[in-house]
């Protein structure tokens, strides 16, 4: 088992920048997948993004495309989300997982362990 821990929500105006950090301890972290996933005031759990363990590729909810942009830093054990040009229809608890699996999907079945959760709300 990984814990995570995720810090840098906040409050931001519209059109504004956050930068998302979770930090992993208590399992090898380059190797696996990792991934964010939001939940809004009444809806469900939804993904984000992910990168995977080897080659790093990277995938993205329709919705943030071109906006945020996943990474690691496996020397620092730590997982990024930058957020820009946010909207209101961002706010949400995101969380940061992790997977025992080298390639995973955006199914939140795929991550076997969980932060938990920073909040971000974006005012109009």
């Amino acid at each position: 088992q990984v814990q995570l821990v995720e810090s840098g929500g906040g409050l931001v105006q519209a059109g504004g920048s956050l930068r998302l950090s979770c930090t992993a301890t208590g399992r090898t972290f380059g190797t696996y997948a990792m991934g964010w996933f939001r939940q809004a005031p009444g809806k469900e759990r939804e993904f984000v993004a992910r990168v995977n363990g080897i080659a790093i590729s990277t995938a993205y909810t329709d919705s943030v495309k071109g906006r945020f942009t996943i990474s690691r830093d496996n020397a620092k054990n730590t997982l990024y989300l930058q957020m820009n040009s946010l909207k209101p229809e961002d706010t949400a608890v995101y969380y940061c997982a992790a997977s025992k699996r080298v390639l995973a999907t955006s199914r939140s079945a795929d991550f076997d362990s969980w932060g938990p959760g920073t909040q971000v709300t974006v005012s109009s």
